[in-house]
């Protein structure tokens, strides 16, 4: 007789990794900029300024890496879910169905929330949401695969990614860089061969000039502010297979230590490989455009970060510690979008319930940290009263 396939056992680590990650980005509103401009001899507040900052263009920082491991947990994720709706019997076919509705749920979220206070629906495609919705079709028709088809599919899509931007042609002597957004002497700009991943001179850019102006729009897209692109999502959905193979070990493991020791090492190996392709100049190390050795970098780091929660969290069975953390990354969809709607409304109620001014008690230098710990408090308690209710926002 045929044993029934047991629900998978949710593994507390991930939760944590993917609450700390929600905190990081929640945290922008403690804006250690201002901190940092307030008082510009302290070495101490211009790291904090730095780590919470995107980089401008090739390089890293901690901020640089909350979505591609929001990403990348969305495919750990994904064996559990698959196990969990087997073990309830829904058939292939409902969950294809529930599959597709997610995916465009995730979209069209993302669409409005970057259409907030704006006059009219702002088509656009680049935000984290939407980058994972427009590829999880994909990413879930490899959860039904063998790993190694999963490799293979991997380097197709990180190979052929490569190749669109490689053979888009270089801006000529007479290119008008009025329509980029960029100055020709702008100081991050690429030499070389590497100048083909340049800011808003590249495949993604172009694509999006043709694919945005296809929606309507205030004005006609000529680029996009910080080098964001549609076609990123191509690469994001490597990232989100790394996750998948990561999701399959850890679901699969029979023994913790050889788990730990294939993350790390696998983290290893990545972090490498994206080292050496971005020093090389083959393909530079660039997040705004999602590169292939972003890809891999990113992916490097995120496989670090899961095996030391793995490691902290679940073997050493410190779950009570991360209470806090644990509530954020249990409700991740909500905390996503707390963080891009209240917090003027949070803000705002404290000035005029409290004080107009109550954020200057420790004086203007550390004003942001003040609203930005109340508004941080208020969403974490809004958090904690759902998940005490058992209210998890599921897509």
């Amino acid at each position: 007789m045929k044993e029934p396939i047991s629900l998978p056992q949710r593994v507390s680590s991930v939760d944590t990794y993917r609450g700390f990650v929600m905190l990081l980005m929640m945290a922008e509103v403690l804006e250690f900029g201002h901190v940092a401009k307030a008082a510009p001899e302290s070495t101490f507040w211009s790291f904090l300024h730095h780590h919470q900052s995107h980089v401008p263009w090739v390089g890293c920082s901690l901020h640089d890496l909350i979505q591609p491991s929001f990403t990348f947990l969305v495919g750990v994720a994904l064996p559990y879910s698959l196990a969990s709706r087997l073990v309830k019997g829904h058939s292939t076919s409902y969950l294809w169905l529930h599959m597709l509705r997610r995916a465009l749920i995730l979209v069209l979220l993302g669409i409005f929330l970057r259409s907030m206070y704006r006059p009219q629906t702002n088509f656009t495609f680049e935000d984290t949401l939407t980058q994972i919705g427009l590829g999880y079709p994909f990413l879930f028709a490899l959860g039904f695969r063998s790993p190694r088809t999963q490799w293979i599919a991997l380097a197709v899509l990180l190979v052929g990614y490569w190749l669109v931007f490689a053979l888009y042609p270089l801006p000529g002597p007479d290119f008008d860089w009025t329509q980029t957004g960029v100055p020709a002497d702008w100081p991050h700009r690429l030499g070389g061969f590497a100048a083909h991943w340049d800011k808003n001179t590249n495949a993604a850019w172009a694509f999006d000039q043709w694919f945005l102006n296809l929606f309507p729009r205030e004005k006609p897209f000529l680029y996009n502010g910080g080098g964001y692109a549609t076609l990123s999502f191509i690469p994001t959905l490597g990232t989100m297979v790394l996750g998948l193979v990561a999701g399959q070990w850890i679901k699969n493991s029979e023994a913790a230590g050889p788990l730990l020791k294939r993350l790390l090492l696998t983290g290893g190996l990545l972090l490498t490989l994206g080292f050496l392709l971005n020093w090389s100049g083959f393909a530079p190390n660039v997040k705004r455009i999602w590169t292939p050795t972003w890809t891999l970098f990113s992916g490097g780091w995120c496989f670090l970060l899961l095996a030391g929660f793995y490691y902290v969290v679940d073997i050493l069975q410190t779950q009570k510690w991360f209470f806090p953390v644990i509530v954020v990354g249990m409700n991740s969809i909500a905390a996503y979008v707390l963080a891009h709607t209240v917090v003027g409304f949070i803000d705002q109620s404290f000035r005029i319930h409290i004080n107009p001014q109550y954020d200057l008690f420790m004086g203007e230098t550390y004003r942001t940290l003040v609203n930005g710990g109340v508004i941080l408090l208020v969403q974490w308690l809004i958090l904690y009263w759902m998940f005490k209710k058992k209210l998890f926002i599921r897509i």
